[in-house]
């Protein structure tokens, strides 16, 4: 008979994030353990989505534009990985010797995601473009205040009040899963994410490029001892990029049944999870861009030792799990983007540009079926499309594609011969002052 499968981290929507045990929203090793798992065993953490409930299920974006940002993202953990497999070797005849296995840097920490499901009463998830004021997202220049769509989750489908005449299913994953950075790695972080932030600083870049550590809205638990805190508030990374240790890869393919390879650098791993998205789009274009949602995930961990070593592992590795939707090769309505901005002005190579360009391009090929263009840029943020870079060497362009599934519409969306008469297709949400 199956054990019952435990909790590590359990929230509460009746009180506020930072009210809570198991919540932490910047990364430093003396934020203290909210609960060890033995390496095998199965457990679920409970999270909040990344905002720790900022975001109404209403159609107002004002809730979007006044988000309160010191704070997020909002992760469940740290969780520790240690002493659980007792080996047993023969040294001599009749003589048995066990010792435990502890987590330790330099090995790898080997994340199974078995499952991730939204809270049964809570079936719905955003998702939203910032104020370009705000946060940076790949179309802010043309898509600069605050939007969102709404969506409803239906078993495995997802479908829009605020997008219409589409449905897909969701591909489940963690935007961000991570282990916590030793000091020495923190301070290399903090270190090169301080120089490019100074250097845009000096050159007047309008370029928001880094976050940097920030006293205001830092929470570490509930259970860490004040210098501490104080320590952790002062140094603490925070959480929007990816770095050596996992983080905010929002990677969409590591959902159910994948699983993460993670180098550990301190004892125990130190495993925190969260941003968790019902559906994403390959680049998550507008910042807030997939399908947020509260949700339980199912892990289980083990330890390979001295992988970090043995593998030359300088970033995590991700083997992909079964699930996906599938969509014929045929059914990707495919669009490519070259390094030539939008005023003409040839870039070398540059694969940011050429992936604009791509989805400008998408965008306004949509439009011509009654979408606004934010509804289509909230789209490809939240669909399962697929973005790919076709190539990176034929100077001066770059080439990028991005495709989405025609078989999620409910019409047809294949270039053809004669005007397309639009249709009506409704409105997101924007802000009240809008």
């Amino acid at each position: 008979m199956g054990k019952a499968i435990k909790t590590a981290i359990k929230i509460d929507f009746d009180k506020k994030p930072w009210e809570q045990a198991g919540i932490h929203n910047r990364w430093h090793p003396d934020i203290p353990f909210a609960a060890t798992v033995k390496p095998g065993e199965v457990f679920h953490i409970q999270c909040f989505d990344w905002t720790g409930g900022q975001v109404a299920n209403d159609d107002s974006a004002d809730d979007i534009r006044n988000l309160d940002l010191n704070g997020c993202h909002f992760l469940s953990g740290p969780v520790g990985v240690d002493g659980a497999e007792v080996c047993v070797r023969t040294l001599q005849l009749r003589s048995l010797r066990g010792w435990l296995i502890i987590t330790q840097p330099g090995d790898v920490l080997v994340v199974e995601i078995q499952d991730i499901q939204p809270f049964p009463d809570k079936p719905w998830g955003y998702t939203g473009v910032l104020d370009k004021e705000a946060g940076p997202s790949l179309l802010d220049a043309y898509y600069p205040e605050a939007i969102k769509a709404i969506w409803d989750f239906e078993g495995i489908f997802a479908t829009s009040r605020h997008i219409p005449h589409v449905k897909f299913p969701g591909l489940i994953h963690p935007g961000i899963l991570g282990t916590m950075p030793s000091a020495e790695l923190l301070s290399k972080w903090n270190i090169r994410e301080k120089d490019i932030h100074d250097h845009h600083v000096e050159i007047h870049s309008p370029l928001m490029v880094a976050r940097l550590p920030q006293e205001k809205g830092t929470y570490a638990g509930n259970s860490i001892d004040p210098e501490k805190f104080a320590k952790v508030a002062k140094e603490g990374a925070r959480t929007i990029p990816p770095r050596e240790h996992g983080g905010n890869a929002d990677i969409k393919n590591l959902s159910r049944g994948s699983k993460a390879y993670l180098p550990v650098f301190v004892k125990g791993a130190g495993l925190s999870v969260g941003d968790l998205h019902f559906s994403q789009g390959d680049g998550e274009i507008s910042f807030c861009g997939a399908i947020e949602m509260a949700g339980v995930i199912t892990l289980k961990c083990s330890i390979i030792k001295n992988g970090v070593k043995d593998f030359a592992m300088n970033t995590p590795m991700f083997l992909p799990g079964p699930v996906e939707a599938h969509y014929g090769p045929s059914r990707y309505l495919t669009f490519e983007g070259i390094s030539v901005d939008e005023n003409g002005k040839q870039h070398f190579l540059d694969a940011h540009i050429a992936f604009r360009q791509a989805c400008l391009q998408l965008i306004e090929y949509f439009k011509q079926f009654g979408y606004s263009g934010e509804q289509i840029y909230l789209l490809l943020s939240s669909a399962p499309v697929q973005a790919h870079i076709a190539s990176i060497v034929d100077i001066p362009n770059s080439c990028t594609t991005i495709g989405i599934p025609a078989d999620i519409f409910d019409f047809d969306i294949m270039p053809r011969e004669g005007k397309i008469e639009p249709m009506d297709m409704g409105s997101c949400a924007y802000t009240t002052t809008k």
